[in-house]
């Protein structure tokens, strides 16, 4: 049975209460295989064979037995098709039809020069071919993708805890994301699913954080270095992930990283662009006392006040609370609710419907503990890491700041009635007097 990472447990200060790993709040909206071997590929030159996951092997033969260096091979969307295509072609003409050939030792006498023969894109048919693998690489790849997102057959267990999911690949990975804080970005975004999380399964197995990548002695030690450290990603520089990302995909020869750094410089291009037609991205801010989601703050407000006689404008506005303050407050709130219990009686109770049916009816939701239970260090730290309310809070020092500066500010002018006696009397007059005497 495969080792799996369990959700941290309770600690000192109420036990079983302390929230001990990160939290996500929930978001909008196969079993794990085990990776197949690789296939083997041969030699362009011999009968050599090496396995598809040796491929520097490969290369390093073929340079080494037969001065064969093959350029830019990471631009190579389809290494084995490309391989078995020149050594077809090599047997129809010499090498040196489709090479440059670059001496070594030229200086040297005849017998210790060595002739390398470099294949690269400045042929056309090279260049040709690799641009067919990558068009043909792409369209499997969508097609493969297209089949996953409406896969409706997946089954697969969560990688940190023992609940099995079926149907969609997305209830896994927003399983993930919201439960346990691992976020490997959009389902939609993930190609090859099985393999991406048999690749992540058997990490986990082998005791090796998936972000540091460092290796631990015990699966309890690797599940408090993960959750302490936030180490519950991937490691996005470690290239063995990019063949489960479509990005990696859309443009020959190009990563994610070069993608993406293509499109910033494209907005610093044009820094004149006409952003009329801007459309910001909605919210998606939470209630904090139900699911409730809505696309913007005002609409939170109005939803808490009306559903649950919560009113956090009134709450900042009669306490003037300040900006660290207020975020202090809603971690406190997200965390005893969270604990299905009530910040004001502390009553505990097993479901968060039980807690708020209860907080409801004996008004407790309007009645908040004493400022020094909550105005407390741990409270700055958000009980959920997408909590997108933290970030749509208001400072009140910055609207009494503004107000203060539509008032007319006096201005006090410099006496210079006396300028000619200041001027004279100035050291650095004297100074200047005293160094045209010299």
């Amino acid at each position: 049975m495969a080792a799996r990472l369990g959700v941290g447990a309770g600690a000192a200060g109420g036990v079983g209460e302390c929230i001990l790993e990160p939290l996500s709040l929930p978001e909008s909206p196969g079993g794990v295989v085990a990776v197949e071997s690789s296939p083997s590929v041969p030699c362009i030159f011999c009968e050599e064979y090496y396995p598809l996951s040796e491929q520097d092997q490969l290369l390093k033969h073929m340079i080494i037995e037969h001065k064969l260096v093959i350029a830019d091979v990471r631009l190579v969307a389809d290494f084995e098709r490309y391989v078995l295509y020149w050594k077809k072609r090599f047997t129809e003409q010499p090498i040196t039809d489709f090479c440059s050939v670059i001496r070594t030792n030229s200086e040297a006498r005849l017998e210790e020069q060595d002739n390398y023969f470099l294949l690269c894109d400045v042929l056309p048919e090279d260049r040709l071919l690799r641009e067919q693998l990558q068009q043909k690489r792409l369209r499997e790849i969508l097609e493969q993708q297209q089949r996953e997102r409406y896969d409706t057959t997946f089954c697969s267990t969560c990688l940190f805890c023992d609940t099995e999911f079926t149907g969609n690949r997305s209830v896994l990975f927003n399983h993930m994301a919201r439960e346990h804080a691992f976020n490997v970005g959009l389902p939609d975004n993930i190609v090859n699913c099985n393999e991406f999380l048999a690749v992540l399964q058997k990490k986990l197995d082998s005791l090796q954080c998936l972000y540091c990548e460092r290796t631990f002695r015990d699966k309890n030690t690797l599940k408090d270095h993960m959750r302490k450290k936030q180490h519950r990603k991937i490691n996005a520089k470690n290239r063995e992930y990019d063949r489960f990302y479509i990005i990696n995909y859309l443009e020959f020869g190009k990563s994610w990283e070069e993608v993406q750094s293509e499109d910033d410089r494209d907005l610093l291009d044009n820094p004149e662009e006409d952003w009329s037609d801007w459309e910001e991205h909605p919210v998606h801010a939470v209630c904090l006392f139900c699911e409730q989601q809505v696309d913007t703050t005002e609409q939170l407000h109005l939803h808490m006040q009306e559903a649950h006689g919560f009113d956090l404008l009134k709450i900042k506005s009669e306490n003037g609370l300040k900006f660290y303050q207020q975020v202090k407050l809603v971690n406190f709130i997200r965390r005893e609710i969270h604990q299905s219990r009530c910040y004001s009686c502390r009553e505990k109770f097993q479901s968060k419907i039980e807690l708020i049916s209860h907080m409801e009816e004996t008004k407790h939701i309007a009645f908040l503990p004493a400022t020094s239970t909550w105005d407390q260090p741990q409270y700055y730290f958000p009980t959920y890491e997408n909590d997108t309310l933290l970030c749509a809070l208001s400072d009140s020092e910055d609207e009494v700041t503004a107000e203060n500066q539509k008032e007319e500010i006096p201005v006090i002018s410099e006496d210079i009635s006396s300028l000619k006696a200041l001027k004279q009397s100035s050291i650095l007059n004297q100074l200047l007097c005293e160094e045209n005497s010299n």
